[in-house]
């Protein structure tokens, strides 16, 4: 992201409370969510991966049947950005 800087840990655990469900593991914002079957599970990953090409912000994405754990940090910046929370 343009302008943008990563952000330091004492910044990220400032934040954190703004998205309770996600925690930082291995210098990313990641939280899993699980469905009821794969066909849920790929909604989920498509209406996903829609917002991400139209925001240009892009998860890391770990699919399997009943689950999808997502990771966001900013590549450019080589760390979690402001951008990260606002998903």
């Amino acid at each position: 992201m343009i302008g943008q800087a990563a952000m330091t840990p004492a910044e990220v655990a400032a934040h954190l409370p703004e998205v309770p469900q996600w925690a930082v593991m291995d210098g990313a914002l990641e939280r899993t969510f699980g469905f009821t079957d794969f066909q849920h599970t790929m909604a989920f990953v498509n209406a996903l991966a829609w917002v991400a090409h139209r925001e240009d912000h892009h998860p890391d994405l770990a699919v399997s049947y009943g689950r999808c754990t997502v990771r966001f940090n900013t590549h450019d910046v080589g760390g979690i950005s402001v951008s990260d929370f606002f998903w």
